[in-house]
């Protein structure tokens, strides 16, 4: 990629770029910026697309904002909310806080970005999108920080055999918040019922006050009969969600993508939370290529290869080339 050097008024502020390799373009394009800057933009991302061997897509919250859920670190978002939940935290309180009582999280659907990263898992599209992915790893590597599910949720949208296969390339490295885990016997369990137990639908999310264990979701249920088999032992149950002081899941496969990715897509990450804000730099310091995906500018990113500002519902389908026919349910 050659040099390119130019200004744009983005309505807040006039910005010049004239980094060697990083070329910058907005949803909502202003009328001022040259049109035969857009082809060019796409045209260079896309040859990188078409020559990668190995793909890495990082996303975070930013992803599932065109669902109506708040960014993590935004207004109204989980961290705001949620940052004083610890596992030193009473199991009480987590619950009684926990966004595995969020409705709105629950109602929310994926949106054109979400269906945009499930429709890579067509052969015909990943092969037109992305031709020259190793055979070893013939789609792209998918890690999600979001517990919110709708990432799986946009794969069922494909046939059984193609939801499979791209279920086993989506690694939720954070877990989900629809999935309970047994402080016990560490069973795990898929659940989107709302209230997950009568005390939780009684309890108000602003609320600090404990509720009384007796009265916390068990292994087995409200109903548990006294059994102490697996999956149905009584013991508390949690979000399988990673909280901060955790290790995140899939770090080991993470890493060893990471050592040969040659591109890595970075949609909707601030990228300040590790062990994930580093997975850039471990792609470039190889020579590898970063293409950021966010709303708004974010920290690194004038580092990237490529940087597309924007809702990534609008910027993602478009950059990658996803058409209407590609989303088609078939």
């Amino acid at each position: 990629m050659s040099p390119i050097s130019f200004l744009f008024d983005n309505g807040h502020e006039l910005t010049q770029l004239s980094n060697d390799s990083l070329l910058l373009i907005q949803a909502s394009l202003p009328t001022n910026l040259p049109a035969q800057l857009i082809p060019m933009v796409l045209k260079s991302f896309r040859k990188v697309l078409a020559t990668s061997k190995c793909i890495v897509i990082l996303a975070g919250a930013g992803l599932s904002a065109g669902s109506g859920i708040p960014t993590f670190r935004g207004a109204g978002g989980w961290w705001r909310k949620y940052q004083h939940l610890r596992p030193s935290k009473t199991i009480q309180a987590v619950f009684g806080n926990s966004i595995m009582n969020d409705e709105k999280t629950l109602s929310a659907s994926p949106n054109a970005a979400h269906h945009a990263l499930a429709a890579l898992a067509r052969p015909n599209v990943i092969s037109r999108i992305a031709p020259s992915l190793d055979d070893k790893f013939p789609l792209p590597l998918f890690v999600t920080q979001n517990v919110d599910g709708l990432s799986m949720r946009a794969l069922a949208s494909l046939p059984p055999d193609l939801r499979v296969i791209g279920e086993k390339n989506l690694l939720q490295m954070h877990g989900s918040i629809f999935v309970t885990r047994c402080t016990n016997c560490e069973h795990e369990q898929p659940n989107f019922d709302l209230p997950l137990c009568t005390a939780l639908g009684q309890h108000r999310l602003d609320e600090d006050d404990d509720i009384p264990i007796s009265e916390l979701p068990k292994c087995g249920g409200e109903k548990w009969n006294g059994s102490d088999e697996d999956g149905n032992c009584g013991g508390l149950l949690r979000p399988a969600v990673v909280w901060f002081g955790e290790m995140p899941d899939y770090m080991e496969e993470i890493d060893d993508r990471l050592k040969i990715c040659d591109l890595i897509l970075v949609v909707g990450t601030s990228s300040t939370v590790a062990p994930a804000s580093t997975f850039a730099d471990t792609v470039q310091d190889r020579r590898g290529k970063v293409a950021v995906f966010n709303l708004e500018r974010s920290n690194g990113d004038e580092d990237a290869d490529f940087l597309f500002l924007g809702p990534c519902a609008d910027t993602l389908p478009d950059a990658l080339g996803i058409t209407a026919e590609d989303l088609a349910t078939h």
